[in-house]
């Protein structure tokens, strides 16, 4: 029986056909590099803003670094770089200034667990030019387009979108809930729909950013639509009681429905002797 031998030409043919493991990795490397790019260019587009509220022009950005250099250069740097008493605003965007500014948080009064809200200092205008000088330094989320302000979106969505991402910190109700070390998530009645909208790109004091990536622009307009609407019909199943849930309405029960019993007791008691 005669024994068949592999000539060396097949096998050079079959060990250069052979993937070496270094290809192997420079795959996996080239393939992960390409998809974070990929994110990273969605997410840059869809997170950071373009212009700011105003018309971004060089008298409006000056004007806006006057005011910033007069109110809130102390705290954040003449340039927004922020300071050991206040962080760098450069890349926060437009929308951050007009929240913070919009509702008094900023400036602040003193250092605390959080800025509080507060009477507005600022005009709208001077808002807009803070807003369009911190814009200026750098790419960040940007005042939302008034068609998402609307209040005219899909209710029920927005109220089960609010339910899983902001209830365990603003109440199913949004009436605010305590949080730990002093600080707290505040009421969203009253609100105005574009700080709503800002408050989720900018993620303020210890809530978290929901960029487009993580809820759509039709996703926050149908919560800011879920949370006027609640505002508008109020508590058609009787008093509201801070909207605090079965541990106030229970409370509510033991004090005023025990007290009843109680009273109600004493008089017949009272009376039978």
């Amino acid at each position: 029986m005669s024994r068949k031998t592999s000539s060396p030409a097949a096998g050079k043919s079959r060990r250069t056909g052979r993937r070496s493991p270094a290809a192997a990795a420079a795959l996996i490397a080239v393939g992960l590099l390409f998809t974070g790019g990929a994110y990273a260019a969605v997410s840059a587009t869809t997170a950071n803003a373009q212009p700011a509220p105003a018309a971004v022009s060089q008298s409006n950005v000056e004007e806006g670094k006057k005011l910033f250099q007069a109110n809130c250069a102390t705290c954040h740097g003449l340039n927004a770089q922020g300071s050991p008493d206040g962080p760098s605003l450069i890349g926060v965007g437009a929308a951050s200034v007009d929240f913070q500014v919009g509702t008094g948080r900023m400036p602040m009064q003193g250092h605390g667990p959080q800025a509080q809200k507060k009477p507005v200092q600022f005009t709208q205008d001077q808002i807009n030019q803070l807003a369009v000088y911190v814009g200026s330094t750098g790419p960040g989320p940007s005042i939302p387009d008034a068609k998402y302000l609307d209040a005219d979106g899909d209710a029920a969505n927005g109220a089960e979108l609010f339910r899983i991402n902001c209830a365990m910190c603003h109440n199913v109700a949004g009436a605010g809930g305590a949080l730990t070390e002093g600080k707290f998530a505040p009421s969203l009645v009253g609100v105005t729909p574009a700080h709503i909208y800002e408050a989720m790109i900018t993620g303020p004091q210890n809530m978290p950013v929901f960029n487009d990536m993580n809820i759509s622009p039709e996703g926050k307009r149908d919560i800011i639509t879920a949370l006027k609407y609640q505002e508008k019909v109020g508590n058609p199943g009787g008093i509201g009681l801070g909207s605090l849930g079965p541990v106030a309405e229970g409370l509510f029960i033991w004090i005023f429905g025990l007290g009843a019993v109680v009273a109600l007791t004493v008089w017949i008691t009272a009376k039978s002797n």
